[in-house]
């Protein structure tokens, strides 16, 4: 079968710039992809996102861009969120219900 013979590794692509050019019945989509990441998955993982991507009917690159930007949109809070604890504590912020009370 197709599927046993595939490698785990996944490449991907930043956001390309595609430029989709209507020549009468066809459509000729031109994509720059400057930058690709390989990353091997294992089994569990690749059987994971092969079912997530049936079921939604989305590319498995698209899936795995979405799922690292918003693994780094959450790292990048979290880096920011331990930058200013100090500077919250000694405002009297202890807990996000502190935070919550004072914008509400």
């Amino acid at each position: 079968m197709e599927q046993a013979s595939r490698s785990s590794t996944l490449s991907i692509s930043p956001m390309p710039s595609c430029l989709c050019l209507p020549l009468i019945f066809i459509c000729l989509t031109l994509c720059d992809m400057k930058n690709t990441v390989t990353i091997r998955l294992d089994d569990e993982l690749e059987r994971m996102l092969e079912t997530f991507c049936r079921r939604s009917k989305r590319k498995r690159s698209e899936v795995v861009r979405d799922a690292l930007r918003r693994q780094l949109a959450l790292l990048m809070f979290e880096q920011l969120r331990q930058k200013v604890m100090p500077f919250a504590e000694a405002r009297g912020y202890l807990t996000d219900e502190d935070v919550f009370k004072s914008v509400s």
